[in-house]
């Protein structure tokens, strides 16, 4: 490899951002790559904006990833996929969860939640994989996995085999928790490889 590639994920406070960035990061050291990870960015209680950078190569020397620099994104909360545009360029490819978390302005009515949200991100060329995340966890058992299931989705774009993304997920998820983790992730890479 010989650029460093860029791996952005970006939601809001209590969707398990940090779990699905320590998979990621694990995965891609598991694999054989220089990672760098940077803290998670943002408000960490339950509703604030968070982001991380992941950013993996052969040599990497800085964590944060430079505006217009992002590979691939996983946004959490639809939303949020805007925030963060100034971070995408027409090659990003951005696996999008379609679950809208209302920000306070919204739901004290202050402003309205924005329309067509995928239809701005595919007007600035952006290449993007809506996928109903919240939706796939729910139907699984358990609703807190849909961080998993869009980690599984945006794993196929990765240079990491199946495998050992199943093999940090079973170190680091608790047992009691872990097939419907398991599952999630599956789930979610089985929507990403119909789009491949």
């Amino acid at each position: 490899m010989e650029r460093t590639h860029n791996i952005l994920l970006c939601g809001v406070g209590g969707q398990g951002i940090l779990l699905a960035s320590e998979i990621i990061a694990s995965a891609l050291l598991k694999a054989g790559f220089d990672v760098k990870q940077s803290e998670v960015h943002g408000m960490a209680q339950r509703g604030g904006s968070v982001v991380s950078h992941i950013r993996y190569g052969d040599r990497v020397y800085s964590p944060l990833i430079e505006l217009g620099c992002t590979d691939f994104c996983a946004s959490f909360e639809l939303l949020e996929s805007l925030r963060y545009l100034p971070y995408f360029n027409k090659d990003t490819k951005v696996v999008v969860s379609t679950q809208k978390i209302l920000p306070a302005p919204v739901t004290t009515g202050l402003e309205a939640y924005p329309e067509n949200i995928l239809e701005q991100l595919e007007g600035k060329g952006v290449s993007v994989l809506p996928v109903d995340a919240f939706e796939i966890a729910q139907s699984i058992g358990e609703s807190r996995a849909s961080n998993v299931v869009l980690t599984g989705a945006l794993s196929v774009f990765l240079p990491v085999e199946e495998k050992i993304f199943l093999d940090v997920i079973e170190k680091r998820i608790p047992e009691k928790i872990l097939r419907v983790n398991r599952e999630a992730f599956l789930r979610g890479r089985e929507i990403s490889k119909k789009t491949v």
